[in-house]
């Protein structure tokens, strides 16, 4: 198992099966915003979203993923984790959303320093990885504002409804990373 990251000013932490009404409501009352950008959000179910907690348990149990809520004031307000973790090559990726009533206050920032500092640092990886929608502006703003470096674009990379989307790459390594010097 991995250690959880800790954020400042927020909490993250696992969801659990008791979660799966909340963290619905939070999609379904931002699906057309979600779905702009994320392709399961469209078609996000009850169902779905406790089958999706199940799953984050079982890959945090094996080491594989780690996902957790984003809470703020007790309330569920968004998703963040790594995934595709590998031990041999020692890089991860991130993902992440945040309901837009949350959005333009930093939290998404925190909650990804705190993965960077955590994949970087105890965890022992070299090399996090970061892919958003060329026209994403929010989400390319979180990776430019914590100093990962812009890689390239993958063309076509991402099919989001019957849309198929440029994503920017960008990445941050071990001996890049200083989360102290990194503005909010």
């Amino acid at each position: 198992m991995l250690e959880l990251p800790r954020a400042q000013g927020l909490e993250l932490r696992l969801k659990e099966e008791r979660d799966a009404e909340e963290l619905y409501g939070v999609i379904d009352r931002h699906r057309a915003y979600l779905a702009r950008w994320l392709p399961w959000a469209a078609d996000q179910t009850p169902d779905g979203t406790l089958e999706f907690i199940r799953q984050c348990h079982r890959q945090y149990t094996l080491g594989d993923a780690v996902t957790t809520a984003i809470v703020v004031d007790g309330a569920i307000a968004g998703v963040v984790g790594v995934h595709e973790l590998s031990r041999l090559h020692q890089t991860t990726s991130i993902g992440y959303w945040l309901a837009p009533e949350y959005q333009g206050r930093g939290l998404m920032t925190r909650a990804v320093r705190a993965y960077v500092d955590a994949a970087l640092g105890p965890w022992g990886l070299h090399r996090v990885e970061l892919r958003a929608a060329v026209h994403n502006e929010r989400s390319r703003a979180v990776a430019e504002r914590l100093g990962f470096v812009e890689e390239g674009v993958a063309r076509q990379a991402e099919r989001v409804g019957e849309e198929r989307y440029d994503l920017v790459v960008y990445s941050v390594l071990a001996p890049d990373w200083t989360s102290a010097t990194i503005a909010e």
